[in-house]
């Protein structure tokens, strides 16, 4: 009687340790399996960075070679508009002259 205890009680624990080997097995294939995703992406994700750094240093070279040319236009735009205050003011000042021997022809000419 007590040897039939005893054998149920060592068969159920070798079931139970069999189910916990079976249950290690099955979370080491999942961890496998995430692993190896995990590292796929990384992969994936290194190869975009590499290609991240590629296209700035296109971008960081155009923009090297803008530069000058956008100072250049800057330049010639205070240019432009210093050239257009000194034309402005010559106008203004050739408008007041003129005004000014307009008036006075109109004066000499009622004088006369």
């Amino acid at each position: 009687m007590v040897d039939a205890t005893v054998h149920q009680q060592l068969g159920t624990l070798i079931a139970e340790v069999k189910n916990l080997r079976e249950d290690f097995r099955r979370s080491e294939d999942r961890s496998d399996a995430g692993r190896a995703s995990m590292n796929r992406r990384i992969d994936e994700l290194v190869g975009r960075v590499g290609t991240l750094e590629g296209s700035m240093t296109l971008v960081k070279d155009e923009i090297a070679e803008m530069k000058p040319v956008t100072e250049d236009v800057r330049k010639w735009k205070l240019m432009g508009m210093g050239a257009l205050g000194v034309i402005g003011i010559g106008g203004a000042a050739l408008g007041v002259t003129f005004a000014d021997v307009a008036k006075r022809a109109v004066t000499l000419l009622r004088a006369a």
